[in-house]
C-alpha cells in the first residue's frame, strides 16, 4: 500500500516556475514507477512525466518535453515534478501515482494516486 499526498502547486505568471513534490508513505517506494498526470475542466485526465524505480528512465509529453523535469528521491520518498517556462494551457489539477508496470503513459497501469494539486497559469 503507498499513500501519496501532492504540495507545491498554486497561481503562477505565464513564464514562471514551480516545483511539485509528491510525499510517498511506505518501505517500497523505490520499488514502484512514479507518475505525473493532469486534468483540465472538462477534460481527461493526462499523462505529464514519469520515472523508473531507479530514477534512470523518464519520459515526457511532448507537450512538457524540455520544460518540465521529473526526479525522485527514494531516501526521502519524495517524488518531484520541476515546471519551468509554464503556460496557461499547463493549468490543471495535478496528480502524482506509483505503479508497478515500468514507465507508462496510461492511468490505468498506475495502482495508486494523490489528492490532486491545483496549478493555475496567468496569462
Amino acid at each position: 500500500q503507498v499513500q501519496l499526498v501532492e504540495s507545491g502547486g498554486g497561481l503562477v505568471q505565464a513564464g514562471g516556475s514551480l516545483r511539485l513534490s509528491c510525499a510517498a508513505s511506505g518501505r517500497t517506494f523505490s520499488s514502484y514507477t512514479m507518475g505525473w498526470f493532469r486534468q483540465a475542466p472538462g477534460k481527461e485526465r493526462d499523462f505529464v512525466a514519469a520515472i523508473a524505480w531507479i530514477g534512470r528512465g523518464t519520459y515526457y509529453a511532448n507537450s512538457v518535453k524540455g520544460r518540465f523535469t521529473i526526479s525522485r528521491d527514494n531516501a526521502k520518498n519524495t517524488l518531484y515534478l520541476q515546471m519551468n517556462s509554464l503556460k496557461p494551457e499547463d493549468t490543471a489539477v495535478y496528480y502524482c501515482a506509483a505503479g508497478l508496470r515500468g514507465v507508462t503513459t496510461t492511468p490505468a497501469d498506475y495502482n495508486y494516486w494523490g489528492q490532486g494539486t491545483q496549478v493555475t497559469v496567468s496569462s
